[in-house]
Protein backbone atom coordinates (compact mmCIF):
# COMPACT_ATOMS: atom_id res chain seq x y z
CA UNK A 1 0.00 0.00 0.00
CA UNK A 2 1.30 3.44 -0.95
CA UNK A 3 1.04 6.66 1.04
CA UNK A 4 0.89 10.29 -0.01
CA UNK A 5 1.99 13.30 2.02
CA UNK A 6 0.33 16.57 1.04
CA UNK A 7 3.02 19.25 0.95
CA UNK A 8 1.91 21.76 -1.69
CA UNK A 9 0.26 24.40 0.48
CA UNK A 10 1.61 27.94 0.49
CA UNK A 11 1.32 28.25 4.26
CA UNK A 12 -0.12 31.76 4.27
CA UNK A 13 -0.98 31.61 7.98
CA UNK A 14 2.62 30.61 8.70
CA UNK A 15 4.12 33.71 7.15
CA UNK A 16 6.76 35.08 7.46
CA UNK A 17 8.23 31.64 8.29
CA UNK A 18 7.08 30.21 4.97
CA UNK A 19 8.29 33.11 2.82
CA UNK A 20 11.60 31.32 2.35
CA UNK A 21 10.97 27.83 3.75
CA UNK A 22 8.16 25.47 2.67
CA UNK A 23 5.91 24.64 5.60
CA UNK A 24 6.73 20.89 5.58
CA UNK A 25 10.40 21.74 6.23
CA UNK A 26 9.73 23.88 9.31
CA UNK A 27 11.40 22.32 12.32
CA UNK A 28 9.46 20.59 15.07
CA UNK A 29 11.74 19.61 17.94
CA UNK A 30 14.76 19.85 15.69
CA UNK A 31 13.35 17.80 12.82
CA UNK A 32 11.43 18.92 9.69
CA UNK A 33 7.71 18.35 10.13
CA UNK A 34 7.48 16.18 7.03
CA UNK A 35 10.31 13.94 8.26
CA UNK A 36 8.22 12.97 11.30
CA UNK A 37 5.57 11.67 8.88
CA UNK A 38 8.08 9.85 6.70
CA UNK A 39 9.67 8.11 9.66
CA UNK A 40 6.30 7.15 11.14
CA UNK A 41 5.07 5.80 7.81
CA UNK A 42 8.22 3.76 7.25
CA UNK A 43 8.03 2.39 10.80
CA UNK A 44 4.48 1.22 10.00
CA UNK A 45 5.65 -0.52 6.83
CA UNK A 46 4.75 2.12 4.25
CA UNK A 47 7.87 2.69 2.19
CA UNK A 48 6.44 3.73 -1.19
CA UNK A 49 5.67 7.41 -0.73
CA UNK A 50 4.32 10.15 -3.00
CA UNK A 51 4.81 13.80 -2.05
CA UNK A 52 3.22 16.69 -3.92
CA UNK A 53 4.67 20.17 -3.80
CA UNK A 54 4.26 23.63 -5.28
CA UNK A 55 5.60 26.52 -3.18
CA UNK A 56 9.41 26.18 -2.92
CA UNK A 57 9.09 22.56 -3.95
CA UNK A 58 12.71 22.30 -5.04
CA UNK A 59 13.72 22.71 -1.40
CA UNK A 60 11.57 19.73 -0.44
CA UNK A 61 13.14 17.52 -3.10
CA UNK A 62 16.63 18.67 -2.15
CA UNK A 63 16.02 17.90 1.53
CA UNK A 64 14.36 14.51 1.11
CA UNK A 65 15.92 13.18 -2.09
CA UNK A 66 14.76 9.78 -3.24
CA UNK A 67 13.87 8.77 0.32
CA UNK A 68 16.65 6.22 0.70
CA UNK A 69 18.02 8.02 3.76
CA UNK A 70 14.75 7.13 5.50
CA UNK A 71 14.40 3.62 4.10
CA UNK A 72 11.71 4.81 1.70
CA UNK A 73 11.16 5.33 -2.02
CA UNK A 74 9.84 8.83 -2.68
CA UNK A 75 8.19 9.95 -5.91
CA UNK A 76 7.24 13.60 -6.35
CA UNK A 77 4.12 15.11 -7.87
CA UNK A 78 5.00 18.74 -8.66
CA UNK A 79 2.25 21.31 -9.17
CA UNK A 80 2.80 24.56 -11.06
CA UNK A 81 -0.02 25.99 -8.95
CA UNK A 82 -1.37 24.52 -5.73
CA UNK A 83 -4.25 22.24 -6.74
CA UNK A 84 -5.92 22.00 -3.29
CA UNK A 85 -6.36 18.65 -1.60
CA UNK A 86 -8.54 16.69 -4.05
CA UNK A 87 -6.85 18.28 -7.05
CA UNK A 88 -3.43 17.37 -5.72
CA UNK A 89 -4.44 13.77 -5.04
CA UNK A 90 -6.10 13.43 -8.45
CA UNK A 91 -2.98 14.79 -10.12
CA UNK A 92 -0.88 12.14 -8.33
CA UNK A 93 -3.13 9.15 -9.16
CA UNK A 94 -0.76 7.80 -11.85
CA UNK A 95 1.88 7.48 -9.13
CA UNK A 96 -0.52 6.04 -6.55
CA UNK A 97 -1.97 3.25 -8.65
CA UNK A 98 -5.33 1.50 -8.65
CA UNK A 99 -5.40 0.24 -5.06
CA UNK A 100 -6.45 2.15 -1.91
CA UNK A 101 -3.79 4.46 -0.52
CA UNK A 102 -3.13 6.54 2.58
CA UNK A 103 -3.00 10.33 2.55
CA UNK A 104 -1.71 12.51 5.39
CA UNK A 105 -1.63 16.29 5.56
CA UNK A 106 1.91 17.55 5.75
CA UNK A 107 1.04 20.30 8.23
CA UNK A 108 -0.12 18.17 11.17
CA UNK A 109 1.90 16.64 13.97
CA UNK A 110 0.75 13.41 15.62
CA UNK A 111 1.79 10.06 17.01
CA UNK A 112 -0.79 8.12 15.02
CA UNK A 113 0.19 4.54 14.19
CA UNK A 114 -0.37 4.35 10.43
CA UNK A 115 -0.23 0.55 10.62
CA UNK A 116 -3.87 0.68 11.79
CA UNK A 117 -4.92 1.69 8.30
CA UNK A 118 -3.26 -1.33 6.74
CA UNK A 119 -5.95 -3.51 8.30
CA UNK A 120 -8.91 -1.42 7.13
CA UNK A 121 -10.97 -3.02 4.37
CA UNK A 122 -12.90 -0.45 2.34
CA UNK A 123 -15.10 -3.03 0.58
CA UNK A 124 -17.72 -0.76 -1.05
CA UNK A 125 -16.59 2.37 0.81
CA UNK A 126 -14.76 5.24 -0.83
CA UNK A 127 -12.72 6.27 2.20
CA UNK A 128 -11.91 5.71 5.86
CA UNK A 129 -11.15 8.90 7.82
CA UNK A 130 -9.39 9.45 11.12
CA UNK A 131 -11.25 12.01 13.26
CA UNK A 132 -9.97 13.77 16.38
CA UNK A 133 -11.35 15.87 19.22
CA UNK A 134 -12.10 19.44 18.18
CA UNK A 135 -9.16 21.78 18.82
CA UNK A 136 -9.72 25.22 20.35
CA UNK A 137 -9.38 26.93 16.98
CA UNK A 138 -11.97 24.61 15.34
CA UNK A 139 -14.64 24.05 18.01
CA UNK A 140 -17.51 23.03 15.73
CA UNK A 141 -15.77 20.10 14.07
CA UNK A 142 -16.26 18.72 10.55
CA UNK A 143 -18.13 15.41 10.49
CA UNK A 144 -20.49 13.25 12.54
CA UNK A 145 -19.25 9.79 13.48
CA UNK A 146 -21.69 7.08 14.54
CA UNK A 147 -20.86 3.37 14.90
CA UNK A 148 -17.65 3.85 12.91
CA UNK A 149 -19.52 5.46 10.02
CA UNK A 150 -19.52 9.08 8.89
CA UNK A 151 -23.13 10.19 8.75
CA UNK A 152 -25.03 13.35 7.85
CA UNK A 153 -26.51 13.78 11.33
CA UNK A 154 -26.05 12.27 14.78
CA UNK A 155 -26.95 12.95 18.39
CA UNK A 156 -23.34 13.57 19.41
CA UNK A 157 -21.31 16.64 18.29
CA UNK A 158 -19.16 16.66 15.19
CA UNK A 159 -15.48 15.70 15.33
CA UNK A 160 -12.58 17.24 13.43
CA UNK A 161 -11.00 15.58 10.40
CA UNK A 162 -7.37 14.87 11.29
CA UNK A 163 -6.02 15.08 7.75
CA UNK A 164 -5.32 11.33 7.79
CA UNK A 165 -7.33 8.98 5.62
CA UNK A 166 -7.43 5.86 3.50
CA UNK A 167 -8.93 6.45 0.06
CA UNK A 168 -10.06 4.45 -2.92
CA UNK A 169 -8.76 6.11 -6.09
CA UNK A 170 -12.24 6.09 -7.64
CA UNK A 171 -13.24 8.86 -5.19
CA UNK A 172 -11.18 11.24 -7.33
CA UNK A 173 -12.11 10.09 -10.81
CA UNK A 174 -14.47 13.04 -11.32
CA UNK A 175 -11.60 15.51 -10.87
CA UNK A 176 -9.82 16.74 -13.99
CA UNK A 177 -6.07 16.28 -13.56
CA UNK A 178 -4.26 19.58 -13.22
CA UNK A 179 -7.34 21.45 -12.01
CA UNK A 180 -7.71 22.74 -8.42
CA UNK A 181 -10.39 20.95 -6.43
CA UNK A 182 -11.25 20.83 -2.71
CA UNK A 183 -11.73 17.55 -0.87
CA UNK A 184 -14.74 18.42 1.30
CA UNK A 185 -17.41 18.28 -1.46
CA UNK A 186 -16.26 14.80 -2.50
CA UNK A 187 -16.39 13.60 1.09
CA UNK A 188 -19.83 15.07 1.75
CA UNK A 189 -21.26 13.43 -1.36
CA UNK A 190 -19.78 10.08 -0.35
CA UNK A 191 -21.11 10.48 3.21
CA UNK A 192 -24.59 11.17 1.82
CA UNK A 193 -24.35 7.83 0.00
CA UNK A 194 -23.10 6.00 3.10
CA UNK A 195 -19.69 5.34 1.60
CA UNK A 196 -17.25 6.51 4.30
CA UNK A 197 -16.17 4.77 7.49
CA UNK A 198 -14.08 6.31 10.24
CA UNK A 199 -12.44 6.13 13.62
CA UNK A 200 -12.01 8.49 16.58
CA UNK A 201 -8.35 8.99 17.46
CA UNK A 202 -7.86 10.53 20.90
CA UNK A 203 -4.10 10.79 21.38
CA UNK A 204 -1.60 13.52 20.40
CA UNK A 205 -2.57 15.57 17.34
CA UNK A 206 -1.78 19.18 16.42
CA UNK A 207 -2.73 21.24 13.38
CA UNK A 208 0.54 23.16 12.96
CA UNK A 209 -1.13 26.02 11.13
CA UNK A 210 0.32 29.16 12.68
CA UNK A 211 3.68 30.31 14.09
CA UNK A 212 2.07 30.39 17.54
CA UNK A 213 1.02 26.73 17.38
CA UNK A 214 4.46 25.78 16.10
CA UNK A 215 6.07 27.60 19.00
CA UNK A 216 3.81 25.91 21.53
CA UNK A 217 4.57 22.50 20.01
CA UNK A 218 8.30 23.14 20.15
CA UNK A 219 8.07 24.10 23.80
CA UNK A 220 6.07 21.12 25.04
Amino acid sequence: MKAMILAAGRGERMRPLTDHTPKPLLLVRGKPLIVWHIENLVAAGFTELVINHAHLGAQIEAALGDGSQFGAQICYSPESIALETAGGIANALPLLGDEPFIVVNGDIFCDYDFAQLRHVQLHDDMAHLVLVNNPVHHPNGDFYLSNHRLVEAASQPKLTFSGIGLYHPSLFHSITRGQPAPLAPLLRTAIAHGKISGMHYQRAWVDVGTPERLSVLNNL
